[in-house]
């Protein structure tokens, strides 16, 4: 129990420190874009750093699809 309770302390603070400078004014939600919709940004080698300074998303978990890639555009409301 003591294990559980200090990793649920530790996470939010973990998390934090991964998210803070890993996207260049991006959500999150915004590089969540499927395998098949990814649009190049980058360049064969491009670094997850290089990625994210250039405004771009980064993930490397699939194969065969970018890794460095254009994130999802905020929709604007217009009525």
């Amino acid at each position: 129990m003591e294990v559980r309770t200090l990793w649920l302390l530790l996470l939010p603070a973990l998390w934090s420190l991964g998210s803070a400078d890993e996207y260049v004014d991006l959500s999150p939600s915004q590089c969540q874009v499927s395998a098949e919709d990814r649009v190049d940004c980058g360049y064969s080698q491009i670094t997850e750093e290089e990625c994210n300074d250039r405004g771009c998303c980064f993930d490397s978990s699939i194969r065969g699809v970018p890794w460095c890639f254009k994130p999802l555009q905020n929709a604007e409301c217009t009525f």
